[in-house]
């Protein structure tokens, strides 16, 4: 693409929060995006997104809309984006406390955590081993386990092979050839791809390929029964890498409401309108 046609891309950018760096003892910076709703009294909407993503690239769509209604909170997970860095191997249970760990430097006390993909078992996690801090989940295009069959663990075994070598050899052009192939022409984020790209590209690739071996072995199905919190679940109907099956089993196990949508795993890219109004429509289902 031209220079001048990336110029005018990133001159066209969507709104997002402010952001700021929250200092956590003991842990580190973690980079965050905090819009405190004038109403006190407000909720407050913590975003997780998902493997490889960052907050804003996932959750872009909805941050104009949730302020109007509540205080949000988008938290960078390790890794990902501007997130923590950091040499100890990725867990989902510590991407869980960083976020409640954010809260508790921000005075928050308890959030509705809709988690996207990857962040679908961060969010579960939260409220798992920290039941008083998570009123409600809202779950987007993510699963009870991610390994259950012989083809998946093949695929993950297949996948931490050669993922070193398929980054280094990842170029922006070849980012940006994907991108293009995955986002329609007519959708409202056709001209965020040059955008799009440059956050793929914060990424840590280290942290990529240790955080796709704790998504292989995350299984929630001995207790996600026992969350016992207010859950809607937000399934792709035409998802190529959460298969709706395995999304309606979650949605099943955590006796959620089911809000389903017509979409691909990237339907916040691909029909962000679309993806907007599910968002809003569950987190008032479960607040209610």
């Amino acid at each position: 693409m031209p220079v001048n046609a990336y110029s005018k891309a990133f001159s066209e950018l969507p709104w997002m929060p402010d952001s700021r760096m929250v200092s956590v003892p003991q842990r580190g910076e973690f980079f965050v995006r905090y819009s405190k709703h004038e109403n006190a009294n407000a909720p407050v909407v913590a975003l997780l997104h998902g493997w490889t993503g960052n907050a804003d690239i996932n959750f872009f769509p909805v941050y104009a809309e949730l302020v109007q209604h509540y205080s949000v909170l988008a938290v960078d997970h390790r890794g990902h984006g501007r997130g923590l860095r950091t040499n100890d191997r990725f867990a989902l249970e510590d991407c869980a406390d960083d976020v409640v760990a954010v809260m508790d430097q921000l005075g928050i006390s308890s959030v509705t955590a809709v988690g996207y993909s990857m962040g679908g078992p961060i969010a579960m996690l939260m409220s798992k081993r920290h039941t008083d801090r998570v009123h409600s989940l809202v779950l987007c295009a993510t699963a009870l386990e991610w390994s259950a069959t012989r083809n998946e663990r093949a695929r993950w075994k297949i996948g931490r092979v050669v993922s070193p070598v398929f980054r280094l050899l990842t170029t922006p052009r070849l980012i940006d050839r994907y991108i293009k192939g995955k986002i329609p022409r007519a959708s409202s984020a056709a001209t965020l791809r040059p955008w799009l790209v440059s956050e793929i590209r914060r990424n840590d690739s280290w942290t990529m390929n240790q955080a796709g071996r704790a998504l292989s072995k995350y299984d929630a199905r001995p207790w996600a029964a026992t969350l016992g919190v207010p859950t809607a679940s937000i399934v792709t109907s035409r998802d190529s890498l959460v298969a709706p099956n395995k999304q309606q089993a979650l949605a099943q196990a955590t006796q959620a409401t089911v809000i389903e949508i017509d979409g691909d795993h990237l339907v916040n890219w691909q029909k962000p309108e679309l993806f907007t109004a599910a968002v809003v429509d569950a987190i008032r289902r479960v607040r209610e």
